[in-house]
């Protein structure tokens, strides 16, 4: 079997992996590129689906940088399955049907300004039938199902602890006479973190496709960050101030959610005014609580209880970009989640603004910055910014909170692969910035005697 690498190598944005055998052709992922415009533009590069018609897709969760090229695989004739997790699905519908409008945004102000510079219009990558197109391919799975995927392939989606119906996917291979199996470990949580159950290791494969998001580094501990950001909450609010979260509307505004509520029971904060301004992680956190029976122990018994609830009443949703709007108005001390989670674009972009010059305002990174992106130059120190084409002070204090973060530290990464070391995987590292990459590679190397590999965009691997 061949391995196809279309994104997410190098970079922690654009998963997708193509596996191709002599009978069958299968998508591992088909993420967006996000961060800078060179990332960007790689959304519009053909990538080739080598060895002609696409079997199945197998997605491992419904983040943007791992669904967001979907409509391209329909809009070029695509009918075939795509197989997710319930959630994955419903996430991932939710996520394509914000993309979509940001495009359109996005198309319509790069098109003025080349027709400012006499070129011609750009295309639009993919249009709302293209997404349409999508929902009758969707095809659920449950975890620890085996199921085939093409002729010759099947899959098995285990718990990966990132989001609510994540997954770590296991490919069967059957070629030529053999069986290999693939793993590909997809996005990993942290182990024993609020809400979501731990991610679940394998126990043996001939090759593994490994994450590395943050592969050089560890985090705080959840307790430690959360504590931290207690007191910055409990100083702003003494402040009458407003504390801004940039937050990614699957996953991290749950989680926040959740330890508000939970800091809020138990009185180690007062209760005060939290804004959901993001209509996207409205609807995520519904489908969380449809969903709930993915939880770990203590949630679940949190809202069997009813206390999740009635610890949420200061928490209000704001829909509209009214009600969005109206609080640059607010002048009692509050809570604003909103996105985008990298701050580049979104409604957290005109909290930014208004709120980036006062001192007293505090602003929360609770996620991964890529390079490029508007977040990482505040978390950088940035003393001013562009935003919307104006230069805006930072006189905020910007708080990097790493210990709430949804992916795995270096420990928490060598921890899933130690169950699979021992049967010695070929082990291709994937998804994270060349520094990160480098620096688990050696870990491996170092730790269980592993040789690695890190392939670039583009590259083909033969297992």
């Amino acid at each position: 079997m061949r391995i196809y690498f279309h994104g997410a190598a190098g970079d922690v944005t654009g998963s997708a992996y193509h596996v191709v055998t002599k009978d069958a052709s299968v998508l591992v992922d088909c993420g967006f590129f996000q961060g800078r415009k060179e990332e960007s533009e790689k959304n519009r590069r053909k990538a080739k689906l080598e060895n002609g018609k696409l079997d199945a897709v197998v997605l491992t969760h419904g983040h943007l940088d791992h669904i967001g090229r979907l409509p391209l695989l329909t809009r070029n004739g695509y009918k075939g399955p795509i197989y997710a997790t319930t959630p994955t699905l419903d996430i991932a519908t939710l996520i394509l049907k914000d993309s979509l409008a940001l495009q359109k945004q996005d198309l319509k102000r790069q098109n003025l300004k080349r027709a400012r510079s006499r070129l011609p219009p750009l295309e639009p990558l993919f249009e709302e039938a293209d997404v349409r197109k999508l929902k009758p391919l969707a095809t659920p799975v449950k975890y620890n199902q085996r199921f085939n995927v093409a002729p010759g392939i099947a899959a098995r989606l285990v718990d990966a602890g990132h989001v609510i119906g994540s997954a770590s996917v296991e490919l069967t291979v059957a070629e030529n006479g053999h069986k290999k199996t693939v793993v590909f470990s997809g996005d990993l949580g942290p182990r024993g973190a609020p809400l979501l159950k731990d991610p679940e290791p394998f126990k043996e494969a001939d090759a593994v496709i490994m994450e590395s998001t943050y592969g050089d580094r560890n985090h705080r501990s959840m307790h430690d960050t959360a504590i931290e950001g207690r007191e910055i909450i409990a100083r702003a609010i003494q402040n009458k101030a407003k504390i801004l979260v940039p937050v990614f509307a699957v996953g991290r505004t749950q989680l926040l959610l959740y330890l508000l509520a939970g800091a809020f029971k138990r009185k180690t904060l007062p209760r005060f005014p939290i804004f959901l301004d993001s209509p996207m992680a409205i609807e995520a956190t519904r489908i969380y609580g449809r969903n709930n029976e993915l939880f770990d122990t203590e949630a679940l018994e949190m809202v069997q209880s009813g206390d999740l609830m009635r610890s949420l009443t200061s928490a209000r949703p704001c829909s509209s970009p009214s009600e969005s709007r109206a609080l640059n108005s607010v002048k009692e001390p509050c809570l604003i989640m909103a996105g985008s989670g990298m701050c580049n674009g979104g409604r957290i972009m005109h909290h930014l603004r208004h709120n980036l010059p006062i001192p007293e305002t505090a602003v929360l990174i609770v996620g991964f910055q890529s390079h490029g992106s508007l977040g990482r130059k505040l978390v950088d120190g940035a003393k001013t910014v562009m935003i919307n084409g104006e230069e805006v002070p930072v006189r905020a204090s910007i708080h990097t909170m790493g210990g709430f973060s949804a992916h795995a530290d270096q420990r928490g990464l060598l921890d899933w692969f130690s169950t699979l070391a021992p049967s010695r995987p070929r082990t291709i590292i994937t998804h994270g910035e060349d520094r990160a990459r480098k620096a688990f590679g050696d870990l491996i190397h170092e730790r269980f005697g592993l040789k690695t590999e890190r392939p670039a965009l583009g590259d083909v691997i033969e297992i």
